[in-house]
């Protein structure tokens, strides 16, 4: 008997298993499909506070659906506009930058004794010159079609989800209230026919007793999942956009080139944990060691952006979104390389979200299974 125990848990684990494999390469391959997908539900949790103030004050949903489409249009054009704008700026003056790492390469290869003539003799125009023209613009024009069509294909997306959330709600809560109630109801229809002397009104008094309290409780636990998922989101949202702007905001007072771009890659890269900071912090320094060409610039603008994303993502972070959504580290590393493998760059940017939704849905079951997944994920076990 304990042998056909073992087979079927080692059974369910492949079949476990094989069905994740399978799952990944269905979101790999239909990534084009999936990826506007998440990104709205994301959009969706980020606006719902606001729609749900609307609703309360009876604002028609066909209006609700259009304001965030309008506020979503405008944070984009914006936000491309800066990019666009920065971009030009840095083309105007990239023939001085050019200039200064010429000399910054030149030196660093004779202070550390490199031989190589392309270091030694280092000229940013002729690498540039070396390029293939026509492969990079159609590069270029190819992708800025693709981002085009995926942020139609977002809001596409997102106009459903809104418009269809609640329907979607109510067939998941009907599906389990109906699914956890029948077993309770066959448990008190069996107590009831053994006793000859209860009456059926009271059959019907206490299946529907259970049939409610099974309902609420249901409610609730969906609920509680949807607020958590919400305050997570808008979180994150949150301290990285106030982090992004303060950095902004701290360059441009040093005089940085550019703070705005800086800014913006540290609300998106800070979304990927540990390396996205690295990168957020390297390139801005890296570009103040250009711009200045000096050391002590380039430490000035490392220490300043090093304390902001301490304070933000070390301090502030945890104190926000709660210790409880901690989550371990080797599970961050693992999910930044699944879903980078699987969606790319912006798997890499909804890897931690996701898996803190993941985590956030399994710590609410009741499955003491479920649980033991939770407090794998935990990066601290709580009694």
């Amino acid at each position: 008997m304990a042998h056909k125990v073992y087979s079927d848990n080692t059974t369910k684990f492949f079949i476990t298993v094989i069905g994740l494999v399978i799952i990944a390469i269905v979101l790999k391959e239909l990534s084009h499909i999936f990826i506007p997908l998440v990104i709205a539900v994301f959009l969706y949790f980020v606006f719902s506070p606001l729609n749900d103030f609307l609703m309360k004050k009876k604002v028609p949903g066909f209006l609700i659906t259009i304001l965030d489409l309008i506020l979503t249009g405008v944070v984009l054009y914006s936000a491309g506009r800066i990019i666009v704008d920065s971009l030009l700026q840095f083309t105007d003056g990239l023939p001085a930058y050019g200039n200064k790492l010429n000399s910054i390469v030149r030196d660093f290869a004779r202070e550390i004794n490199i031989r190589d003539p392309f270091f030694r003799k280092f000229d940013l125009e002729q690498t540039i010159q070396r390029l293939d023209y026509k492969s990079l613009a159609g590069g270029i024009f190819s992708s800025t079609i693709n981002l085009v069509g995926s942020v139609l294909f977002v809001l596409f997306f997102f106009v459903f989800v809104v418009s269809g959330e609640k329907t979607i709600y109510e067939a998941i809560k009907n599906y389990y209230v109906y699914r956890k109630v029948k077993p309770q109801v066959k448990k008190i229809k069996k107590s009831f026919l053994t006793s000859s002397n209860e009456k059926t009104d009271n059959f019907e008094s206490e299946l529907l007793k259970a049939r409610l309290d099974r309902e609420k409780q249901l409610a609730e636990t969906f609920n509680t999942i949807t607020n958590q998922i919400q305050r997570y989101i808008i979180a994150k949202f949150s301290i990285n956009l106030i982090a992004g702007i303060i950095t902004s905001l701290t360059l441009s007072l040093i005089g940085l080139d550019f703070p705005i771009v800086w800014g913006l890659f540290v609300f998106l890269f800070n979304f990927i944990p540990t390396i996205g900071s690295a990168i957020a912090l390297v390139l801005p320094v890296l570009f103040a060691l250009v711009q200045f060409e000096s050391t002590g610039s380039a430490l000035l603008v490392a220490l300043m952006m090093a304390f902001i994303q301490t304070i933000a993502f070390n301090l502030a972070e945890p104190m926000i979104i709660g210790r409880r959504l901690n989550l371990n580290p080797l599970l961050i590393l693992l999910s930044v390389l699944i879903w980078g493998y699987i969606w790319g760059i912006v798997g890499m940017l909804i890897s931690v979200p996701t898996t803190a939704i993941i985590k956030i849905i399994l710590a609410n079951s009741k499955s003491p299974y479920l649980k033991f997944l939770s407090n794998l994920m935990s990066q601290s076990q709580t009694s």
